[in-house]
């Protein structure tokens, strides 16, 4: 396990820049449960790598967004798949169990070959960057519903509680 200090530097390189400071980051102690490494002062939240995961992924979201990945995170840990999930959070918000994004919310997935400490970078780094927008459709945002080349933007899961744009560059850039 990664010390705390490590999965903080790891944790905010997905966040913009002027917000890395003041995000709140989540990582995992001794025992590779979750917990909180450190409180936020702005509206960031960013969670460390999982080491109980395959390969290099760091994300950063806007905490309007926590609720949402909570419960992923919760269900996850119950081991149901990621249909699984998906269905419980829609059915949840569906129903006004589950807050979401009253406004357009953020997400900043970067992953990558690892992230090197002494350096303090990450090692071939990829962002992609995700705009909830809950129920959102094709025609409330002029967006295509499906990907149709890189840097296009378009909207995932159209019309549901979890709908979201997505705008993925091309790798390596």
């Amino acid at each position: 396990m990664a010390p705390a200090g490590e999965q903080i530097a790891s944790a905010v390189q997905a966040a913009p820049s002027d917000m890395r400071d003041g995000a709140r980051v989540l990582g995992f102690d001794a025992d590779g449960k979750w917990t909180e490494l450190r409180a936020g002062t702005n509206q960031m939240v960013c969670l460390a790598d999982n080491p109980n995961r395959e390969g290099w992924s760091v994300a950063c979201y806007h905490a309007s967004l926590d609720p949402y990945m909570a419960m992923g995170r919760e269900l996850r840990a119950q081991g149901l798949g990621a249909g699984e999930i998906t269905t419980r959070r829609f059915e949840a918000a569906d129903a006004g169990e589950l807050s979401m994004p009253e406004a357009p919310a953020a997400l900043y997935v970067m992953s990558g070959d690892g992230f090197d400490p002494a350096a303090g970078e990450v090692e071939n780094g990829f962002t992609r960057y995700v705009l909830y927008t809950p129920y959102a459709t094709a025609e409330s945002t002029g967006l295509a519903t499906a990907p149709s080349g890189a840097l296009q933007p378009w909207l995932m899961f159209p019309g549901t509680a979890g709908a979201h744009v997505m705008i993925t560059p091309p790798q390596g850039n």
